[in-house]
């Protein structure tokens, strides 16, 4: 009865510091994103602390912007098509890996995402899932994309400023600012403009 009362709380899993500030990873738990940025940013969080990770149904996989977020490729198993069998490919891969981003072909039943989270709470893992899934904890979206460098018709993308909204349930959506990436290739919260003191005398 003290545990019921008191409650339990999933344990939280590593989140890369640039989402650190909307959403906490846990284990047992499924999240939905809507670009392919967001999926490999939660995915980092747990594979920089030594977690092996899964992607299920993404055959254009980006390594090379994986790496640059901190995802570990040695530690990761790709299963770029799995057909019609992705969702018990999804199901095996919760079985042995810290977090799974799974990009459903279509709609996905309540009744499978229910028994998948089912599983997840059982092996302690996390889903993300690049699409719309049914109950998720929380929905992240990008919002307001913006690239910078490029001037006049000349000149290299340098920066991409965008906004992220992360939804849970009916509460009000947290949003942050952030540089993903900003021109020194970090993936971090843009830094709120310093505050200018007024001149002496001025009211």
């Amino acid at each position: 009865m003290a545990r019921l009362e008191a409650g339990t709380t999933a344990p939280p899993l590593e989140t890369h510091p640039a989402l650190a500030g909307l959403v906490q990873l846990r284990a047992g738990a499924a999240y939905s994103v809507d670009s392919a940025t967001l999926a490999l940013a939660l995915l980092a969080g747990p594979s920089r602390a030594g977690g092996w990770c899964g992607v299920v149904g993404v055959p254009d996989f980006g390594a090379e912007a994986a790496v640059a977020l901190g995802v570990d490729l040695e530690r990761t198993v790709l299963v770029p098509d799995a057909g019609d069998q992705w969702l018990e490919v999804t199901a095996a891969l919760v079985d042995v890996a810290t977090v799974v981003v799974v990009k459903p072909p279509g709609r996905v039943v309540p009744s499978a995402a229910e028994k998948l989270a089912a599983r997840l709470r059982k092996r302690g893992a996390a889903l993300v899932a690049w699409g719309d899934w049914p109950r998720c904890e929380v929905r992240l979206t990008t919002r307001e994309p913006a690239w910078s460098g490029l001037g006049g018709g000349h000149g290299h993308l340098r920066a991409r400023r965008l906004v992220v909204e992360a939804q849970r349930g009916t509460a009000p959506p947290r949003r942050g600012a952030l540089w993903f990436p900003a021109e020194d290739q970090s993936y971090r919260p843009v830094e709120p403009a310093p505050s200018v003191p007024l001149a002496e005398g001025v009211a």
